[in-house]
């Protein structure tokens, strides 16, 4: 298993080492962001690498977005591609100091990167960092995947387990505009704090 620290995520930007990038905002994750209509909502994209999410929402006129990574990298590369995004909004930290109390938390490969002995930890902060009407929305991997090096896997079941103490699970299935390598692979996530 990597060590899995700043270094180790700024040097695989570095290298251009970032397979799970797509290079534009997922699918699932432009339909959700265009039926937003709160431009007022506050916003975190923790683990947020290149954060095209991000970009999308800045550029659709949500102005209070935060971005969150543990790398450096990414966040210079958000701040060439959208130079007036405001760059205290765009913080490097370690999700789990991260403090803060947010309307949406978007997930977008954050939760795979994770060493999988963070699960219960993340989901434990999330919830913290949620307001009681917040919610946690993205894409978590429905597929085994790796066991020794990011992205890790997992299932419904394992999910469902995971969050059901401190989430009321609003919608988990299978996205159904996925791109083509990650068709019937995603799952659709949409939770708020119990």
């Amino acid at each position: 298993m990597h060590d899995l620290t700043d270094k180790y995520w700024n040097q695989r930007y570095l290298t251009d080492d970032f397979a799970w990038d797509l290079g534009d905002v997922s699918a699932p994750l432009k339909a959700y962001i265009e039926q937003l209509d709160n431009k007022d909502l506050k916003i975190l994209i923790p683990g947020a690498g290149n954060s095209y999410e991000a970009e999308f929402l800045f550029r659709k006129g949500f102005k209070n977005v935060f971005v969150l990574d543990f790398a450096e990298a990414p966040l210079q590369n958000i701040k060439k591609r959208i130079p007036e995004f405001p760059s205290h909004q765009l913080i490097q930290q370690d999700f789990f100091k991260h403090q803060g109390q947010y309307d949406l938390i978007i997930e977008q490969t954050f939760f795979c990167a994770i060493n999988p002995s963070l699960r219960q930890q993340y989901v434990e902060h999330m919830k913290v960092l949620l307001k009681p009407t917040g919610k946690l929305v993205g894409l978590l991997f429905n597929d085994v995947l790796n066991t020794d090096k990011p992205p890790f896997g997992g299932n419904t079941a394992e999910y469902q387990a995971l969050f059901y103490s401190l989430f009321d699970i609003k919608l988990m299935q299978i996205a159904y505009n996925s791109i083509k390598p990650r068709e019937g692979r995603e799952l659709f996530v949409m939770m708020q704090p119990r």
